[in-house]
């Protein structure tokens, strides 16, 4: 079985879009009612996907994908903590629609209702009704809800601890993902993205956050950012930080994924992470939806690069199934005996 780790709704229908639009111009004018919950049939689900992730991947050759809201429309710097509850909760229960059309091919990851200078009481309670309701194997982090201005604590800081305590208890991981960017100086997906998960990783360095706890379990998308590139100086700043090596500090709770668009990348994740850390995912149809040139490919046909490295059979496994299982152990019983 191959488990894409990384895959988000960017297809949904226009019914969701117009449940946005209409929460937005809300508060504009509040004079305006609410807007009721988005109007999307289940046939427009189906074409949204069927047309799309469903139709790329049966032609990659690839099986389940762990599914969440479109990152980029999180945008949690948008209105108030009572704007994100309700965004939330309408792009949840879309993807908690689309895995009861296709459980054998979708596992839902939710989106907390996060917003800067707020609380994380009502991101605990939506991340227990995506677990215990609606059957989700993980959430999404963003570790700044600002969108672009960083004004929330490190996620080693103890403001997030009551988030983690409800993850350890549910026994979900987090994937650190940060939304659109309202900073000019920071491209969404080409600069904002990268730097969190470079970010996140230096901060894990810094702090005892994995002591206090053990089973905590992180994933940074994108291949990690810049840190396998970057390596050496992680090693050299624990050091000289006097903290423990990254082996010991970092990895057991800290995972990568493999949204990684070129050859070149992926081979030098592998070299650098341990294969045990490395999670398959292609973030499809995301950030990057074009044919490479070079190639005449997608881009975002990540697994024509993890094919190209030649991995032995036990290594191949691991990256493409046994590491998803045992970092979001809800997606075994989500997925039976397909994976018995």
């Amino acid at each position: 079985m191959i488990i894409d780790c990384h895959g988000h709704y960017t297809t949904a229908p226009d019914g969701l879009q117009t449940f946005r639009a209409a929460q937005i111009a809300g508060l504009a004018d509040p004079s305006l009612p609410s807007p009721l919950k988005p109007n999307v049939s289940d046939d427009e689900i189906r074409a949204s996907l069927e047309n799309a992730q469903l139709k790329f991947s049966r032609e990659r050759g690839t099986d389940v994908t762990i599914f969440s809201p479109r990152a980029s429309a999180m945008a949690h710097h948008i209105g108030t903590e009572a704007t994100s509850m309700a965004w939330a909760r309408a792009c949840n229960d879309l993807i908690a629609r689309v895995c009861e059309l296709y459980p054998r091919n979708f596992a839902g990851v939710g989106q907390l209702p996060q917003s800067p200078g707020a609380g994380l009481a009502g991101s605990v309670r939506e991340l227990e009704r995506c677990v215990n309701e609606l059957g989700f194997v993980g959430i999404n982090l963003n570790p700044d809800p600002s969108g672009g201005h960083w004004t929330s604590p490190p996620l080693t800081d103890t403001f997030w601890y009551p988030l983690y305590e409800k993850m350890v208890e549910l026994d979900v991981p987090a994937m650190v993902h940060v939304s659109s960017s309202c900073n000019p100086n920071f491209h969404a997906t080409g600069a904002h993205y990268i730097n969190a998960d470079t970010t996140a990783f230096m901060q894990f360095i810094t702090a005892d956050l994995f002591a206090d706890f053990p089973t905590l379990r992180f994933i940074i998308p994108h291949g990690g950012g810049a840190v396998p590139y970057h390596w050496g100086r992680y090693r050299g700043l624990a050091q000289d930080m006097k903290r423990p090596p990254l082996e010991q500090s970092v990895l057991n709770n800290v995972f990568f994924d493999t949204c990684v668009y070129h050859l070149p990348g992926i081979e030098l994740l592998f070299e650098v992470i341990p294969a045990e850390n490395i999670l398959f995912g292609s973030e499809m149809v995301g950030a990057v939806r074009g044919v490479d040139p070079r190639t005449g490919f997608n881009y975002d046909d990540t697994k024509r690069y993890v094919e190209a490295l030649g991995l032995d059979d036990s290594t191949r496994v691991k990256v493409y199934e046994k590491n998803a299982l045992r970092v979001y152990p809800r997606l075994k019983s989500r997925l039976g005996s397909a994976v018995a």
